[in-house]
């Protein structure tokens, strides 16, 4: 298999390539349109121009799959299309393995992690400031890490590199440890060496916060793999004053807004209360349901309710965070709620950081009350969870969020539309199983 992420993650290369060719003055290609996968990667332009097609190629493919695809299976959208994908998707039950979600989210994730491994491998080799090679290090483990993550989320099994012929696969909590190794290694490098004013200019281009989103993702998939102490420290580690984004232009459109509101041919919609039953209750004025969701008061073809979209997706060239700073403090409350010997006083605290917000860096504020409700740790988790679907809503983390809280199982009923999600986790695409001999049995349901 590892052939065919080579041949996709190439004539990427090859594209940027010409681009750089074009738009800078000093090249070492004669014949940009004919370099190899080594040329790509020996040359600063190259190096460069790679490592921003990477962050294209996660924020604009990648995000669209990583958010629609579990949005659809666990509820937060109500397909508004006849398009085959988001029908199988919606309807649940034995989705094909064609399926064209299926096979984006698999296959544009280990697109990334191949250029990452890149990336990262030949970083060292390049001439350029030590700052710059450890940004460009870490940056690739950042991304390797994240869609590691992304696939982890979705599949029972993973695939955590591309560098060998039929590659194996591990457990999920083996791949979400895989990326907290890799996460790990990218703070090393840029604590060893700083990085520079030129990978700040060409590359994070003050868009991006390296090392905090570097302490967030630690946070995030430390929780999902269960080691609570060290989500709680990663947690606490970010500056939840700073803000992290991936921008968008006219030529690279935001793919949340694509989906729903372009050509006026909307492929999904946002269903009612985040998509959560109604014996989730929020408080009337709480400023996220402003922020996200516009009412609409109508309901899709298969009688769902649905709403129209705000938030970060209502505007074309609208960015989107690489993750929201009230995201750790509810891994705070989480974390803290689920290790051995539970702390229900700091759950509570880092919870009504939540929900008394008033001025998130992005403006996604509840503005509500403080927690005086129940506080045995059920009662608290129950809450922890329903101010997730609020406050990360259309992050892809919803499908992930509702199996680790124990939602109710999905049924192999095709259309159980009350179902909280129709999936536990997608089957292997077709893609991968006609190629690798170690892919695995799909998953039941």
């Amino acid at each position: 298999m590892m052939k065919i992420y080579r041949y996709t993650k190439l004539k990427l290369m090859l594209l940027l390539t010409s681009v750089v060719a074009i738009t800078s003055c000093e090249t070492d290609f004669d014949n940009p349109n004919a370099a190899t996968d080594d040329q790509v990667f020996s040359s600063r332009e190259g190096i460069l121009a790679a490592t921003i097609g990477m962050q294209q190629l996660y924020s604009t493919t990648g995000l669209r799959w990583i958010v629609e695809t579990p949005a659809i299976t666990a509820r937060e959208g109500g397909i508004t299309t006849t398009f085959q994908n988001m029908i199988e998707l919606e309807d649940g039950g034995d989705i094909p393995n064609s399926n064209s979600n299926v096979v984006g989210l698999w296959s544009t994730m280990l697109r990334v992690v191949g250029i990452a491994e890149d990336i990262a491998e030949n970083a060292a080799n390049v001439d350029i400031d030590a700052g710059t090679q450890s940004g460009l290090i870490a940056y690739a483990k950042l991304y390797q890490a994240m869609s590691i993550g992304a696939l982890a989320q979705s599949y029972e099994q993973v695939i955590v590199a591309t560098s060998e012929d039929n590659p194996p696969f591990v457990s999920r909590t083996e791949g979400f440890n895989t990326a907290i190794t890799l996460l790990t290694e990218a703070k090393t490098a840029i604590a060893a060496n700083p990085i520079s004013g030129e990978f700040q200019s060409e590359i994070l281009r003050g868009d991006i916060d390296l090392a905090n989103t570097i302490d967030a993702m630690l946070a995030r998939f430390n929780l999902y793999a269960g080691n609570y102490e060290a989500a709680i420290s990663a947690a606490s580690a970010v500056d939840q004053t700073s803000a992290s984004v991936f921008t968008y232009d006219s030529q690279n459109l935001n793919p949340i807004w694509s989906r729903v509101y372009q050509n006026s041919a909307p492929n999904f919609k946002p269903r009612d209360n985040f998509g959560l039953p109604d014996s989730f209750t929020f408080d009337a004025n709480d400023g996220r349901f402003d922020f996200y969701l516009i009412p609409l008061d109508t309901i899709n073809q298969n009688q769902l309710p649905i709403e129209d979209l705000a938030g970060f997706f209502d505007g074309d060239t609208e960015s989107i965070p690489v993750y929201l700073p009230d995201e750790m403090n509810l891994i705070i409350a989480e974390a803290n709620l689920r290790k051995s010997t539970p702390d229900t006083g700091a759950a509570v605290t880092a919870l009504n950081e939540v929900l008394t917000d008033t001025d998130d860096v992005f403006g996604v504020n509840a503005n509500v009350a403080a927690y005086a409700g129940d506080t045995t740790v059920d009662a608290l988790l129950d809450e922890v969870y329903k101010n997730r679907r609020a406050e990360l809503f259309l992050t892809g983390s919803s499908l992930e969020d509702s199996r680790r809280f124990g939602r109710p199982q999905p049924s192999p009923t095709v259309q159980n539309f009350d179902e909280e999600r129709n999936r536990n986790f997608y089957p292997y695409p077709n893609t991968e199983r006609d190629n690798n001999t170690n892919t695995p049995a799909d998953p039941s349901i």
